[in-house]
Order: structure tokens, then C-alpha cells, then sequence
């Protein structure tokens, strides 16, 4: 069974910084296009960070430049560096896997059960 287990969240002050991970496994985490995206309260889930096999990466505007995706193939892990955290950040995060893509743009195969994160101002 495919597992994608979250963790990391919590609750930090703005400007703060939290480190999310998304433990992966029963399939092949270092051929598949890996992407973070959140859901904040009351909203729509958005995209806002996604890396390929190769390393490619792409941000949402709203976190480009604090936020930095990337992966461990060795320990099939996926992570999320979130620095300069804001309260419009709040929101449950989720990783997500998909085919291999060179533009990472396909639709998610498989998705974990989210972390929450929430920053107070």
C-alpha cells in the first residue's frame, strides 16, 4: 500500500520557520514528480511547491523566495523549508506523488493525510 506520511507542522509566530517531511513509500519515490500543496481554512486547495525527478522546482508566487522544496531519493523523503512564515500560511499541508513528468504538472496519483500549520501574527 502507498504511503505518504507528513509531518513537521505546528504552531510558530510570524517570521518563525518550520520544516515539513513527507516519508514516502511503496512506490518509486525517485522517478516521481513530488509536490507540496495546502489547504487553508475555509479555502480551496492550492499548489505551492513541486520538484521532479531531476530536481526541477517551481513555486507559488505567494511563497517563492521563502520557501524551498526538496528531496532525498536515498531516504524517500520529501521536504518543505518554510522560513519567514506569515499568518496567511496558515493552512494543512499536504505532499503529494505523481508520474514521472518533466514539468511536474500531472495530476497526484497519491496523496498523504496533511499536516497542519498554523502561524499567529
Amino acid at each position: 500500500e502507498v504511503q505518504l506520511m507528513e509531518s513537521g507542522g505546528g504552531s510558530v509566530q510570524a517570521g518563525g520557520s518550520l520544516r515539513l517531511s513527507c516519508a514516502a513509500s511503496e512506490f518509486t519515490f525517485s522517478t516521481s514528480c513530488m509536490r507540496w500543496f495546502r489547504q487553508p481554512p475555509g479555502k480551496g486547495r492550492e499548489g505551492i511547491a513541486s520538484i521532479t525527478s531531476g530536481g526541477t522546482t517551481t513555486y507559488r508566487d505567494s511563497v517563492e523566495g521563502r520557501f524551498t522544496i526538496s528531496r532525498d531519493n536515498a531516504k524517500n523523503t520529501l521536504y518543505l523549508q518554510m522560513n519567514n512564515l506569515k499568518p496567511e500560511d496558515t493552512a494543512m499541508y499536504y505532499c503529494s506523488a505523481g508520474p514521472f513528468d518533466p514539468s511536474c504538472r500531472s495530476s497526484p496519483d497519491y496523496w498523504g493525510r496533511g499536516t497542519q500549520v498554523t502561524v499567529s501574527s
